[in-house]
Parts: structure tokens; sequence; C-alpha cells
């Protein structure tokens, strides 16, 4: 995986708040925006991850949240089954 040069215009005011969070965690404002933008991709896919799991499974309308402890199918073996 290479690297490519990315280069922005942003307002001074910006700028300055970008070197003080950076100052803040002992990072260069670079690295502070790329493992900032690195994070919101993240954040981004797996919620799309997410929506498409709930898609998939039809429980994004909340059909997992309204389950009881009573909906439990016959075959499923408790945790405290065969200990006495």
């Amino acid at each position: 995986m290479g690297s490519t040069v990315l280069s922005l215009r942003i307002d001074g005011e910006l700028l300055d708040r970008l070197r003080s969070h950076a100052a803040k965690r002992g990072m260069s404002v670079q690295d502070y925006v790329v493992r900032t933008l690195i994070r919101e991709d993240f954040d981004e896919r797996f919620k799309t991850a997410v929506d498409e799991t709930e898609k998939f499974y039809g429980e994004a309308d909340g059909e997992a949240a309204a389950a009881t402890a009573t909906d439990t199918p016959r075959d499923h073996v408790r945790p405290s089954a065969g200990i006495a």
C-alpha cells in the first residue's frame, strides 16, 4: 500500500485548533488529521455493516428487542443444564 499526497487549504483558526488538538496528544497535525479520517471512515463502514446485518436478519424494526426470555426455542440448551 503506497502513499499519496493530499494538499488542503484550510482556515487559520481551524489550523490553530488542529495544532492544539494534535499537541494535546503529542502528535503532528498531519498524523492527527490522518488518524481522525481513518476513525471516521471506520465508523462509517461499521455503521453500514450493522445496517446491512439488520436488513438481512430483518431486525431493523426492533423485532429482536421485543423478544423476551420466554421466547427461547425448545432445543435451546441453558448454560446451567447438567450442572448440579
